[in-house]
């Protein structure tokens, strides 16, 4: 994302999406999930393609999490100075060092790891202030038809899946974004 902001007059807003809410804190077996390990192998493989076409890492997920918390964390770390950092550590916590974002402790050691206060990551994680704000977002996508992650909006066009970085060019050229000069 920071590549077509840089190249392009557009302003990202992350909406969180439940992907999988009824998923226990624990996880849930990726490859029963999706079919066995021919169907794991599978998705792994287009996932790690893409990914590796973009240069970004890309480990061996085998729990799929419920991803609730880590959202309501995201959006207490955007009221954070230097909060930002807090999407791009997420990501690498789960997909690169294979990290349950369902536990409260692997949270906070990742709001550390972005020099966030541990200990206000932990108080938003107990008393979650976020909670309905994390909901908002979930209505948000609903609203939008969104039944899948990622998805793309630009303007009134809508793209679904991970993509490469020309298509999403193209996704926010025709929703209306500009060249930077």
């Amino acid at each position: 994302m920071t590549r077509l902001q840089e190249a392009y007059q557009i302003e990202v807003k992350l909406t969180h999406f439940p992907l999988h809410p009824e998923i226990p804190p624990e996880g849930l077996d990726a490859g029963v999930y999706f079919g066995g390990e021919a169907g794991l192998s599978k998705v792994r493989g287009q996932l790690a393609q893409m990914l590796a076409a973009e240069g970004l890492p890309f480990g061996h997920v085998d729990r799929m999490v419920n991803s609730r918390l880590s959202q309501e964390l995201a959006l207490w770390a955007l009221t954070q100075p230097g909060g930002e950092a807090i999407h791009d550590a997420l990501f690498r916590a789960y997909f690169v060092d294979v990290r349950n974002l369902a536990d409260v402790e692997v949270l906070v050691d990742v709001a550390g790891q972005v020099g966030l206060d541990r200990a206000g990551a932990r108080l938003s994680l107990a008393e979650r202030p976020f909670q309905a704000a994390v909901e908002a977002d979930w209505q948000r996508a609903f609203d939008l038809g969104i039944t899948a992650v990622p998805t793309f909006v630009a303007g009134n066009t809508g793209m679904v899946g991970a993509r490469p970085y020309a298509d999403l060019e193209k996704l926010v050229v025709l929703g209306g974004a500009q060249p930077v000069d």
